[in-house]
């Protein structure tokens, strides 16, 4: 690796500065220092190893998806939202739920209390998915659900929703984050153990490539990671080692590589280092497409790594919270530098509450300034050939191999969590440390402060939302067929003790008006819960 001395046009100059992740800085780069292969490391936009794109045209082809994320309370509220910003040129939906729905839980459970609509839309059921949806044709859209251990469950609410109106399950498009694995490692809203959890997964890409070939059926999720505390090299590690992870238990499960590989994607977080970000994003492509040829032997089309951009929520300050606009300009110029499919852009207010209307909008116009006004969009890849971002992102992809090594001597990602989470903790610590003895600037915080009082943010009244939600589902109880939802909640709870597909089972219990904190019970009930705790998965 590197020891930022090197020789090249720099001189042997001593090395002053690093990047946020560690990676020192020369003062100068020059030929010397790219260290690429223009034929093996770079190829042109749309040919393997895909640095410089997965697309040949990139964005003269077809503009990223401005696929804003938003949640909110209850699916009414929500669905006017996404029509607001449908109104003004977004062209992808990316749907936030609640803590509740997350776990499992119904609104009217103990567990939901105090949480319900806080974190985004809470749905309990079937009725709730209509309404999200109201108005939307879901052959019109490509929607986004970042939803992990219930997954499946959402996956076959949308999918219920898209068969009352008419629209061919062959004709939805979109993605379910459906990353588990994550979950252990960074975020913690698990609910199943680890084996039944990859059960789930696997069963959600088997179901969507037989009926759903045009769905993402997982987005491998280095988002929360980086949320967490990692560095740029460790995000880029740990989130393709869940993705191998997960190919090779779809491959265990007898789905053929070709059936779910290409409709793979992954989802980046976009944090303030900017070059660092872009030879990110690259390093990623490239690291990715060698482990599939090496490992797999895959085709190009299993070798592409698509992913979803969202700028840093844990870069957004309440302190002076109008400089989020700079930062989150900044963050998404560098996704799309690094050739993301979508993006979300986040509001400059995040930090403080949701988002306003007003911080929606003026989010998603910074993305349409970028695709409109900036030139940018013009040609695949501007950055390629410079000679710092070419180093950066051979740097950024062999520390991640070298995590992967240790990744992969622990026994892949199932059985390196605790390493995985150790290297985050290390480097969460290291960077609030920085920030706390004042060696690196966060402005506002540590650095050009004025004093000025933190604006204050109208906040829904929770409580009464809590309420209507608990009412809606009592009502939604009281006129149901009982021995409908009873007969389909026996056929998951049958279906999880035995190795068919569980989605189909979904699918009957969601469209006989159960809900998902039910279906969530059903599943307790036969599997149990993950008790928490670091240590191996497996």
């Amino acid at each position: 690796m590197a020891d930022g001395k090197g020789k090249g046009s720099s001189g042997g100059m001593e090395v002053d500065a690093e990047t946020d992740s560690g990676i020192p800085v020369r003062p100068l780069y020059g030929p010397e220092d790219a260290r690429v292969d223009p034929e093996k490391d770079l190829g042109v936009p749309g040919e393997f190893p895909f640095t410089r794109g997965v697309y040949p045209s990139m964005y003269r082809g077809r503009l990223w998806t401005m696929r804003q994320y938003a949640g909110f309370g209850t699916a009414e509220e929500t669905n006017r939202r996404y029509q607001y910003l449908l109104e003004r040129g977004q062209t992808g939906l990316s749907v936030a739920f609640d803590l509740p729905t997350q776990m499992g839980y119904d609104s009217d459970h103990v567990m939901a209390r105090g949480e319900v609509g806080r974190a985004g839309v809470a749905i309990d059921s079937l009725e709730d998915m209509r309404t999200l949806f109201q108005g939307i044709s879901l052959d019109q859209v490509s929607t986004s659900m970042t939803i992990n251990a219930t997954a499946s469950t959402l996956l076959a609410l949308y999918v219920a929703v898209a068969d009352e109106q008419g629209v061919a399950r062959e004709r939805l498009t979109g993605t379910v984050q459906n990353d588990i694995l994550k979950e252990y490692i960074a975020r913690g809203t698990y609910i199943y153990p680890v084996d039944p959890s990859l059960r789930l997964v696997s069963d959600v890409m088997e179901f969507c490539s037989r009926e759903m070939p045009r769905w993402n059926t997982i987005s491998v999720s280095g988002y929360h990671i980086r949320e967490a505390g990692s560095t740029a090299p460790q995000e880029v590690a740990f989130t393709l080692a869940n993705g191998l992870e997960y190919v090779e238990r779809a491959l265990t499960s007898g789905i053929a590589l070709d059936d779910f590989a290409p409709r793979l994607s992954f989802f980046f977080a976009a944090h303030n280092d900017f070059f660092e970000e872009v030879a990110k994003f690259r390093a990623a492509r490239r690291l990715w497409a060698r482990l599939m040829r090496e490992r797999h032997g895959a085709d190009d089309r299993a070798c592409r790594l698509r992913f979803h951009t969202q700028t840093g929520g844990s870069t957004l300050t309440a302190q002076q919270p109008l400089n989020n606009v700079v930062r989150v300009t900044t963050q998404a110029l560098s996704a799309v530098l690094g050739g993301t499919q979508s993006l979300h852009t986040n509001g400059y207010d995040e930090a403080l509450a949701l988002p306003t209307e007003e911080a929606a909008a003026l989010a998603l116009r910074t993305q349409q300034v970028l695709a409109h006004e900036s030139g940018v969009p013009r040609t695949a890849d501007p950055l390629a050939g410079s000679y710092f971002v070419e180093a950066l992102t051979t740097e950024v992809e062999e520390r991640a191999r070298e995590y992967l090594l240790e990744i992969e001597e622990r026994g892949g990602a199932a059985g390196a969590v605790s390493y995985m989470q150790e290297e985050i903790h290390r480097a969460a610590y290291a960077f609030q440390k920085a920030v706390e003895d004042g060696t690196r600037t966060v402005v506002g915080v540590n650095a050009f402060r004025d004093g000025s009082p933190t604006p204050k943010i109208p906040q829904a009244d929770f409580s009464a939302l809590e309420r209507s939600q608990r009412e809606k589902l009592a009502q939604l109880k009281s006129r149901r067929d009982e021995r409908q939802v009873s007969d389909a909640l026996d056929a998951v709870r049958e279906g999880a003790r035995g190795t068919e597909n569980l989605v189909p089972l979904l699918i009957r219990a969601v469209k006989a008006l159960g809900t998902l904190g039910e279906i969530g019970d059903a599943l307790r009930a036969e599997w149990g819960t993950f008790s928490g705790g670091r240590g191996s998965l497996t």
